[in-house]
């Protein structure tokens, strides 16, 4: 029943998304043209809350827990686990005061209204993920950004997004990059639960009804001992994801 639901719902969203994708296009080539940087960085806050607000067609909640007084002006790596694309709109708009910028695949650079506009305009790097040389010259570029300006940087260590929201093992190598880069950044690990769930269907229809986590860790200092770092950040993404706690429990023989 809940299924047969989401396939209306779904045409609903796709509609206000893609609308809201279209309008957001001019608007944000006005800002950054005409008016500059910030002007352009908050349109695209704007228009992250605005494709958050299409997700509740769906029935879709959010919470995001950031209890920590995280300083503004400062470099940030921020480190979430990825389940979906809906992992991005609520980082870009509840971490707006620190610039989010991402290190996306090139493939988004080019044919999506408002998306690849800003990844192109905004800060952030696209990689060519078969270009492993590529790569880390564009994340390199990225670290020494926001070192000089204060911004935050979005990286997935885990490559790519898991279908089941069980986190994958992270890949060090991005992100120490990105540290050695940004020497005098803070490491703040996100925890993100259920996003997967809009997936699960798969494309079409989405996932109707759920609500989406966002736990904010405790920033972590960056030491010469990189490799302890990521394990630290590494250990902090997954406590809170729901799937890890619960394989974890099994295995420890606390599960009924």
């Amino acid at each position: 029943m809940q299924k047969l639901l989401a396939y209306p719902l779904t045409l609903l969203y796709l509609i206000a998304f893609g609308l809201t994708l279209l309008v957001f296009h001019p608007v944000q080539w006005v800002c950054y043209n005409f008016f500059g940087y910030e002007a352009h960085r908050k349109s695209v806050a704007v228009l992250n809350l605005c494709l958050m607000r299409c997700t509740h067609i769906l029935g879709t909640t959010y919470t995001f827990d950031n209890p920590h007084g995280i300083p503004v002006n400062r470099a940030l790596i921020i480190v979430p686990n990825h389940q979906s694309m809906h992992d991005i709109p609520p980082i870009i708009w509840f971490m707006r005061n620190w610039h989010p910028k991402f290190v996306s695949k090139t493939e988004l650079g080019r044919g999506i209204p408002s998306v690849s506009y800003n990844l192109r305009h905004g800060g952030s790097v696209l990689i060519d993920r078969k270009d492993s040389r590529q790569a880390l010259v564009e994340i390199a570029k990225l670290g020494r950004y926001i070192e000089k300006h204060g911004r935050s940087a979005v990286i997935f260590p885990e490559g790519t997004r898991s279908r089941t929201g069980h986190p994958k093992p992270f890949k060090a190598t991005g992100l120490k990059i990105l540290m050695k880069n940004a020497p005098t950044a803070l490491v703040v690990p996100i925890s993100i639960d259920n996003s997967w769930k809009m997936l699960r269907y798969g494309k079409f229809p989405k996932g109707i009804g759920n609500h989406i986590n966002f736990t904010v860790h405790r920033p972590i200092e960056i030491t010469d001992n990189l490799d302890e770092v990521i394990a630290s950040t590494e250990k902090a993404v997954v406590s809170c994801v729901t799937s890890f706690k619960t394989t974890s429990t099994i295995k420890n023989g606390t599960h009924a």
